[in-house]
């Protein structure tokens, strides 16, 4: 997107840092959207011809998402430059097409990491080490980042306002906005407008508390977005402005959506992107171009048809766990015009029973990534029954290992294949190591080297890594190039010796790393449609851009449906 030069000029005119800062924070209840609205609020700036960045602030100790369980903080979303962040990064990018890195994901886990590590190398000249000034000014740091290189700057603080791991947070952004020339910065609070069927009211008492909350650390509220399940009717819009001290016009409502993909859209309508303006004192308002939203509704709500796709998993009862690929999947409908009515299908379900009957009735089957060994029985029988069926198959990260393993087993006769990575698990040699533990990959000019012991936080090959696809090959079609780059987030590779076994029957190699040792894409030549892939394709695409290995994934399913 391009930017609004006149406006940076006069900015830089007034001496003024190049970036605006709104900070988004939560009230009442967590999950209320938070994440998403401010990627709906980046979106509205783009369209108004704005630069913007988006940037998470997690108050929880873990360093990062990476070893936490999918149970607990859903998927875990990896940036280009390898960081291991949070999902609401993913919305970030999906909404606005900026891609994230690592300086746009910090936890408290990770703060409290450096200034320790500055303790001990002796930077503080042997100060005692408090939260104020040293935790918040590393916060602060972090949120200055790049702050020269946007229009717009858009902080959310993860949590509830109240919660005590995230008081440095809010002390750090209050300090920050005071450091700020006035009217540089702006807060917005959501919260939560609770319905009482009974008396037939919509209560503002739980909102009006958070504000509460929020002024007694220094914070007041600039627009308050309100999540409801309808309209905020005027008189409870007046009182939340009286009691909560912001204008009328900068109450928000926040109503419950058919699609993520309304939301631009939604919250325009309801004025949150003049309410932004109007708080900034940015008059007149550059015109705004909502083209590219009006599309992606179009796509959704006027679908010509609909597809049914299995999704074969272990985290099957969190859809949170495989975000990303959900939305990839809706993007890969709205590029062939159909509806994907997904299906989660627990692996374990096939260890015990015949995968045909469960799997009969879809037009395409899908095999995402993950950890461990259970479950991955019943993965290799579904990979089993698409290559058998001929019905279009995606396998993700361990969705490609498990086709690599079942090929090996049933196609090539290594009965006892298997991978390292279940073998190190038991403590235990029970399979042929088909997939093994990757020691050392090429990383731009250097080699990294990794051992089974390492801690596992952030020690796989993660990020962005450049591949190249064999000529005439399906994939090579598919993304219409042979040079690609994708992201990774795996410990284990598929074996490089079974490959001359594996392409005399019929599984080609179609996708390598440039130095041709590790394996990143297999498809079986006599099927229609069947691909895994070692990276992770659903991290790069967008609502206005879906990835081309979805896009044309929905395709044969579509095909498929016809047939039926």
């Amino acid at each position: 997107m391009g930017t609004c030069f006149a406006c940076k000029a006069q900015r830089i005119s007034r001496g003024e840092a190049l970036a605006r800062f709104i900070f988004i924070t939560g009230g009442v209840v967590s999950s209320l959207g938070k994440g998403l609205a401010s990627a709906a609020v980046g979106s509205l700036l783009q369209a108004r011809n704005y630069t913007v960045r988006l940037r998470k602030l997690d108050p929880y100790l873990n360093v990062d998402p990476g070893t936490m369980s999918p149970f607990e903080h859903g998927e875990v979303f990896v940036t280009d430059d390898g960081a291991e962040t949070d999902l609401d990064l993913g919305h970030y990018e999906r909404f606005t097409g900026v891609a994230a890195r690592k300086t746009d994901s910090i936890s408290s886990g990770r703060i409290y990491s450096t200034v320790l590590e500055k303790e001990r190398r002796g930077d503080y000249l042997g100060k005692t080490i408090q939260v104020i000034p040293h935790v918040t000014n590393e916060i602060k740091n972090f949120i200055s980042i790049g702050e020269d290189e946007v229009d717009f700057m858009l902080c959310e603080i993860g949590g509830t306002v109240g919660d005590i791991e995230g008081l440095p947070f809010f002390e750090a952004i209050r300090q920050f906005s005071q450091d700020k020339p006035r009217g540089q910065c702006i807060f917005m609070h959501l919260t939560l407008l609770p319905f009482i069927k009974a008396s037939g009211e919509l209560k503002t008492k739980p909102t009006q508390h958070s504000v509460k909350e929020l002024r007694s650390i220094g914070l007041a509220p600039d627009i308050l977005v309100c999540r409801s399940e309808g309209e905020i009717p005027e008189k409870e819009r007046e009182k939340l402005a009286l009691f909560c001290n912001v204008r009328p016009d900068s109450v928000i409502a926040a109503q419950d959506l058919k699609s993520i993909y309304e939301a631009p859209l939604a919250y325009h309508r309801e004025g949150l992107d003049q309410a932004v303006l109007d708080a900034f004192g940015i008059a007149p308002a550059p015109q705004l171009d909502l083209t590219r939203w009006d599309d992606v509704a179009d796509r959704i709500y006027n679908p010509e048809g609909q597809v049914n796709v299995a999704i074969v998993g272990k985290y099957t009862q969190l859809e949170d766990a495989y975000k990303s690929i959900a939305e990839a999947l809706t993007h890969g409908g709205m590029a062939n015009r159909v509806r994907v009515n997904v299906e989660w299908v627990d692996a374990e379900i096939f260890e015990t029973q015949d995968a045909a009957p469960l799997l009969q009735g879809f037009h395409a089957i899908l095999v995402p990534g993950g950890f461990g060994e259970r479950g991955t029985e019943g993965k290799i029988k579904a990979a089993q029954f698409a290559r058998e069926h001929k019905v279009p198959y995606l396998g993700i990260c361990l969705g490609m290992q498990m086709a690599v393993i079942e090929a090996a087993r049933n196609v090539i006769g290594v009965s006892d294949a298997g991978s390292e990575e279940f073998d190190h698990e038991a403590g235990e040699k029970r399979f042929e190591p088909v997939v093994y533990h990757l020691k050392e990959w090429v990383q731009g000019n250097h080699k990294v080297a990794r051992k089974v012991d390492d801690d596992k936080g952030g020690t796989m090959r993660l990020g962005a890594y450049d591949a190249s696809l064999a000529e005439g090959s399906q994939v090579a079609e598919i993304y219409g190039s042979s040079k690609i780059d994708e992201r990774h987030r795996h410990r284990y590779e598929v074996d490089i010796k079974y490959r001359e076994q594996l392409e005399a029957a019929g599984l080609r190699f179609s996708g390598m790393s440039p130095d041709g040792r590790l394996p990143e894409i297999v498809e079986w030549t006599d099927h229609p449609w069947f691909i895994g892939v070692q990276f992770h394709p659903e991290l790069k695409s967008k609502p206005f851009k879906p990835h081309p290995l979805f896009k044309d994934f929905i395709r044969a399913a579509k095909e498929i449906s016809r047939l039926v």
